[in-house]
This record gives structure tokens, sequence and C-alpha cells, in this order.
């Protein structure tokens, strides 16, 4: 583990900065001594085989969303802390997901909303993360590393009118003898996790009832079928 040092010929803090640069000097060597693996997610993720449905679908990614990151703290000296951050990977699952699944995509310039402009387009999804859960060969004493995400989705109109709101769950999991370290056990993991997402929500979109009612409005109004 590489140490950290610091040059106070070559740091100048004003004095009154200092309790606040102490503590976070602190908080750096606390973590380099209790040890903490930071894993960025990293993965391709496939584009769904399927006939794209005939929508124009938009996305917006909430901040905590594009931020999302998980930490586990150690319990004893000899385990290590996780800070897994899948922000960056989760955009790109979802952007290739929907991509492939409706006929056109927009990521949403702004937060659906009245008043806002904003691209034009059928609905807008909207996803969350709501519940995660994370074990380790440490806590479960068996060389599996598995991840378990709960998502939860809104869809909305332009100005931010509900259409549809559901769950879904995604779980990913691999054996750590395969792979050469603990990092890249838990990156693959989180990958199969978003994969197993993916492939949940193209078989399970249209057997929401109020998506699959909505679809089915939308059909009879291109079809110029009255209510």
């Amino acid at each position: 583990m590489s140490g950290l040092m610091i040059s106070a010929a070559s740091t100048k803090i004003p004095i009154g900065a200092w309790p606040k640069a102490v503590t976070s000097v602190l908080l750096v060597l606390f973590l380099n001594a209790c040890g903490v693996n930071q894993v960025v997610v990293e993965g391709k993720f496939p584009t769904p085989l399927m006939t794209a449905l005939p929508l124009t679908i938009g996305v917006w990614y909430p901040d905590e969303f594009r931020g999302h990151e998980f930490t586990g703290m150690a319990k004893n000296p000899r385990e290590s802390s996780w800070i897994v951050k899948t922000g960056e990977a989760q955009i790109q699952m979802w952007d290739v997901l929907l991509g492939g699944m409706f006929q056109r995509f927009e990521q949403m310039r702004a937060a659906p909303q009245p008043d806002v402009l904003n691209q034009a387009v059928d609905a807008v999804l909207i996803p969350h993360v709501a519940e995660l859960q994370y074990a380790i060969p440490t806590q479960t004493h068996v060389k599996v590393y598995e991840i378990w995400m709960r998502y939860r989705f809104e869809l909305v109109t332009v100005e931010g009118e509900p259409i549809a709101e559901w769950t879904m769950t995604a779980y990913g999991k691999t054996p750590s003898a395969f792979l050469q370290s603990d990092t890249k056990a838990v990156n693959l993991a989180a990958v199969m996790a978003l994969r197993d997402a993916g492939a949940n929500f193209v078989t399970g979109f249209t057997r929401v009832p109020e998506l699959n009612n909505w679809l089915n409005g939308k059909q009879r109004r291109a079809q110029g079928v009255r209510p």
C-alpha cells in the first residue's frame, strides 16, 4: 500500500484554513491506514436483441444516479473497506439499452417539468437505485462476490406528469477464484448486476400494467381508434 507524503516546505496553508486542512489530511491517513479498496465499475454492455418499440423515449438521470456509489466499512482489522462507484457504468448501460430498445432515444437537457424547453419525446424515464446490498468473502466465508440492487423507475411526460412507476431487482455474482484481484471480482459482480438489470427491464417493461395500458392507448390513437 502506498503511503502519503506531505512536504511542509512546499505546501502553504492559510492559518484560517488549518482546521479544515488538518481534518482532510487525517481523513486521508485514516482511509490509507484502514485499507480502502476503491472500484470504478467498468464493463461492456450489449445492445438488446429485439425489435425496437415504436416510441421516442427520453431519459433523465438525477444527480444521485449519475454519481451513484456504495461504501462498505471494514468490521475488523482483517477486512478492507470498499468504495464502489457505479454511476458512469450505470449511464453507459442504460444509454446502450434504451438506444436499442426504442426507435428513438434522447438524454433530456433538463428535468421534466412544466415551462421548461426540452426535447419532444413520447415519455421520459427517470431511474433511481432504491436499495443495494452486497456480500464479499470476508462476510459470507465463501469465495463468491454478490451485488443485489433494487431500482425504482418513473415514466413521466415532458411536463413531469406521472404515467407509471414500478420497481425491479437485479443481481450479479462472480467467483473470485477466476480473477487476479478482489477489485476485479467486485467490478465483474457489478457488471453482471447491471446486465441483469438490462435483461429484466427489457422482458418486464410491457408487463407493468400501467405501462401496458399506456402503450395500448398510444397504439389505438396511432391507428385512429377512439378510446
